[in-house]
């Protein structure tokens, strides 16, 4: 990854950061209330823990409903125009919800936020901006920059909150829109003449292969559970952290140790999942530290240690899943799904989001707080039973090459004879061509795979 951003065109790397501090920002907004919404909702009128859970998740709902259409949308009136579309909605919900004193108010501003469903949009504009060669990394800066406005949003919003209210984190996150937009305008360099890009957006031809594949439902199935289980415990979460003794200004501080010592255990995981091929194993481990730690969170707290020892266990698992469920999804998608595979998969995060919210609200109010963490645990030991069964991805990674611009290679014999020829490169496992794109979509085992020869094969001919 390094060596490739080392390769960026000045217009890639203004395109990257843009993108990638637009796509944080946005991110940083809808989850700088999780920690502080509960806490701050007896101000609020008609609150209820029930109600407090819609809130929290209901940005999901509306944001797994339309970030389909707004990517398909930008196809044909641009990217930065729907971007620019979606923004201003964020921006309009957070104000609705930054001037609401009832939670019905909040809820209605909180669904808005997620209307601005530009996430498809923007990785669309970000493949537009950055070559086949260079877009890996670039997708990877995107994936970097969400985990770390998450770590933010934990510590910043407590902050604000304390200073200026629930409406002070709303407005706050209103002004960072209004900033993004001039970024988008100013920094973004303009779009260039739009395409399709298989391993972004979504292949309607390829949607009913990746959603019947056990290994990507499972997947799936993950990303929604551990959305589920994140907006669910923020019902009760912050309310322990006062039962510890731990001031509401504080909490900030708490979090960010939190984070921080979590961000640390992870990286030698990591690690072990990448290097050692043991990607089954740390998922595995990640969702056993989760069950525990929310099992755990249920307990009697004899004092406030304990519940950070399980709070940075929670945290650790979290991260660790974070990490590699992508990767490990890069890794099974066939050559040339990955962008529909990755839109199941947001969407299946999003809908776990606000069915995670709606289901801690309706523990919390009917069975108090201990039962939104046994709630919880219960279903992550049914995630961790179905993980269970899943066998261990290869080693592969994607890559995309030019099509040589020969008119012979339009012809179907000559492009069947040429997939025939890379199926037989060493570490070459799956073969996608392409020729209306002039792109050739390859999974490959990179321990393996002869580079020489695919370079040869794929060299234009000599004139």
């Amino acid at each position: 990854m390094r060596k490739a951003l080392a390769l960026l065109l000045a217009s890639e790397r203004r395109a990257i950061s843009g993108l990638a501090g637009l796509y944080a920002s946005r991110m940083l907004g809808l989850f700088m209330v999780l920690p502080v919404l509960a806490l701050y909702a007896d101000t609020l009128e008609g609150a209820t823990p029930l109600l407090v859970g819609v809130a929290l998740g209901i940005y999901g709902l509306t944001q797994a409903t339309l970030q389909i259409p707004f990517g398909m949308l930008s196809d044909r009136i641009g990217r930065k125009r729907v971007i620019a579309m979606g923004l201003v909605i964020f921006a309009l919900g957070s104000v609705v919800a930054a001037l609401s004193d009832t939670m019905a108010g909040v809820i209605a501003g909180r669904a808005l936020q997620g209307g601005g469903a530009v996430a498809a949009a923007i990785m669309a504009l970000l493949a537009d901006q950055t070559r086949e060669e260079v877009r890996t990394a670039a997708m990877a800066t995107i994936g970097l920059s969400i985990g770390m406005s998450f770590a933010i949003a934990m510590v910043l919003g407590p902050w604000l909150a304390a200073w200026a209210g629930l409406a002070g984190v709303f407005g706050f996150t209103a002004l960072l829109t209004l900033v993004g937009l001039l970024v988008l305008w100013r920094w973004v360099p303009a779009a260039p003449r739009r395409r399709r890009h298989r391993d972004v957006g979504m292949d309607r031809q390829q949607f009913k292969s990746v959603i019947t594949r056990p290994d990507l439902w499972r997947l799936d199935v993950s990303i929604f559970a551990l959305h589920l289980v994140l907006m669910a415990i923020f019902v009760a979460v912050p309310f322990r952290l006062l039962d510890a003794g731990i001031a509401m200004e504080y909490h900030g501080l708490a979090y960010l140790g939190i984070m921080a010592l979590s961000f640390v255990a992870m990286v030698p995981l990591i690690i072990v999942a990448e290097k050692k091929q043991r990607m089954r194993s740390m998922c595995l481990l990640a969702i056993s530290a989760i069950v525990i730690s929310l099992a755990g969170l249920a307990l009697p707290l004899a004092a406030g240690y304990g519940l950070f020892v399980w709070l940075l266990v929670f945290f650790t698992g979290f991260n660790l899943l974070e990490a590699t469920l992508p990767s490990m999804l890069s890794k099974l998608a066939p050559a040339g799904a990955k962008g529909t595979a990755m839109g199941v998969y947001s969407t299946s995060q999003f809908l776990g989001a606000f069915l995670g919210g709606t289901l801690g609200g309706v523990l919390a109010n009917y069975g108090g707080l201990n039962a939104v963490f046994i709630g919880c645990a219960g279903l992550a030991f049914c995630w961790w039973v179905a993980m269970w069964w899943m066998p261990a991805p290869p080693p592969l990674s994607s890559e995309v090459v030019v099509l040589p611009d020969t008119q012979s290679d339009t012809q179907p014999d000559a492009l069947e004879l040429l997939m025939e020829r890379l199926a037989e490169v060493v570490g070459v496992e799956d073969v996608m061509v392409v020729p209306e794109e002039r792109l050739v979509y390859l999974k490959v085992n990179r321990q393996q795979l002869d580079q020489v020869a695919l370079n040869k094969l794929m060299a234009p001919p000599k004139s």
